[in-house]
């Protein structure tokens, strides 16, 4: 056959066209295309006519594969050896530019010596692992900015990515956590509950978080909290994503903190007792009225002292209950708190209340702890004979809120007791007790919110706002 003239033989363009995928023949010496099947064409954008009046190198963007080899020079390459020679390469045309998988095979039909091309485009495939590299440049900068250790792993529970923070806890480098086990990282006494959450995770497909102790390289055991979750791809967990967090500070500050709180509440308690009561007999045995009164600032303030004690047990104890929001009748709560007060405080003052039955509110559990706490520091501080306190509740025109007031006749509230709310308090200037902080946490728990103002009898009016649940 003469290669330079127009005819190509029939049995090589039947050989090309019975090729299902997009396919050439090109001559093994010029490069030339002789043959294209339909799917090349309509791959390549271009009618057999075009195709078989251009070289095969015409055909790319550049003069080189995506790996940087001249194309003439592996076209030659591959027409003198046997097998396939596979390659990627840019190209252009009326589709666009578009990457393409090249395959090349030499090959004898009707006694002549053709380079039969395979082609496929493969730029869905290079566009979608170029957005996943993106993807996970995005991931390891967020990781290696996060102060806590980030890991995944594979199916088997073994790590597959992790930050640095991760290979610093364990004190390992990070080519020795790659497949390691993830119960391997800690030590035999808590490696179970590790493997626990992780069955979890995988079996039931819930997020689950445990306590361990992390053993590094070096021996060290590290007190390790971690927090893992699912990686489901349909349908079916294909992994983990975890969460690691040194817990040694924290537990060295919680055991120290709780061993400060046992002996300042035993001593604080106890000794407040003791200047109370010998506070109370000495304004008894003075005969001067000017000592019996500064006595008596003794007795009150001491007092005040074993209330905030008591104050702070309270709120030790709701911190550590972290309660969740549930629904509360409020005249229920208002009733509760009430009885709450001592007998001989309660029947000092006038408390009236306007409370209609039927309103339920979203709070905490101790939201009947904080009316008395409102109510009690309204009579202690009032300096009437008889203190009076009104307590009334609406609910508001929004139909999604109520509101609890608890007004007094009092001095009213100092500015700097006010500045709980707003977070103005300073070293120098700060509230005096834990009170109004009690009341603020219980509320701001159950999202509400809390105002302080002015009564119109000229004492403190504040003013609870409480969520009202959904029928839904």
């Amino acid at each position: 056959m003469d290669r330079d003239g127009e005819s190509t033989p029939r049995v090589v363009r039947s050989f090309v066209e019975a090729i299902p995928t997009p396919a050439l023949a090109c001559d093994p010496e010029t490069h030339a295309i002789r043959a294209a099947n339909a799917p090349a064409t309509a791959l390549l954008g271009q009618d057999r006519g075009t195709l078989t009046l251009m070289g095969f190198t015409d055909l790319g963007e550049a003069d080189e594969t995506v790996d940087g080899e001249p194309v003439g020079a592996v076209l030659d390459d591959a027409a003198d050896r046997e097998g396939v020679t596979d390659f990627e390469w840019e190209t252009g045309g009326k589709r666009g530019r578009r990457r393409l998988s090249v395959s090349l095979h030499a090959t004898t039909i009707a006694d002549e010596r053709w380079l039969i091309v395979g082609l496929a485009d493969v730029t869905d495939r290079v566009t979608a692992e170029e957005d996943l590299r993106s993807q996970l440049r995005v991931v390891d900068a967020v990781a290696s900015t996060v102060p806590a250790a980030l890991f995944q792993c594979s199916a088997d529970g073994t790590l597959a990515r992790w930050n640095d923070r991760l290979a610093a806890d364990a004190g390992r480098g990070g080519d020795a956590l790659s497949g390691t086990d993830l119960t391997a990282l800690f030590d035999d006494e808590t490696r179970d509950s590790v493997a626990d959450a992780l069955r979890r995770v995988y079996r039931d497909r819930e997020p689950a978080d445990c306590e361990a102790t992390l053993l590094t390289r070096a021996g060290k055991r590290v007190p390790y909290r971690l927090a893992l979750g699912p990686i489901v791809d349909d349908d079916e967990v294909v992994g983990a994503i975890g969460v690691g967090e040194d817990r040694t500070e924290a537990s060295l500050r919680e055991e120290r903190l709780a061993v400060l709180t046992r002996v300042l509440r035993h001593n604080f308690r106890n000794d407040l007792n003791v200047v109370t009561g010998f506070a109370e007999r000495a304004v008894e045995a003075v005969d001067d009225p000017e000592l019996a009164s500064e006595l008596e600032r003794v007795v009150n303030t001491a007092e005040q002292l074993l209330r905030m004690g008591e104050t702070s047990r309270r709120v030790e104890r709701l911190l550590a209950d972290d309660p969740s929001p549930r629904s509360i009748d409020l005249a229920d709560a208002v009733t509760e708190a009430l009885l709450s007060l001592p007998p001989e405080l309660r029947e000092g003052a006038d408390v009236e209340v306007d409370v209609p039955e039927g309103i339920t509110v979203s709070a905490i559990g101790y939201l009947a702890e904080a009316i008395a706490e409102l109510v009690d520091n309204a009579i202690r501080h009032s300096e009437a004979d008889r203190p009076r306190v009104e307590i009334t509740a609406a609910e508001l025109p929004s139909e999604s809120w109520a509101s609890l007031v608890v007004a007094d006749d009092g001095p009213g509230i100092p500015p700097a007791e006010r500045s709980v709310l707003t977070g103005e308090e300073t070293p120098l200037d700060h509230a005096s007790g834990l009170g109004l902080w009690y009341v603020n946490w219980i509320v701001t728990a159950g999202g509400g919110s809390f105002d302080i103002g002015s009564a119109s009898a000229g004492g403190t009016r504040i003013e609870i706002e409480l969520r009202t649940p959904s029928d839904e």
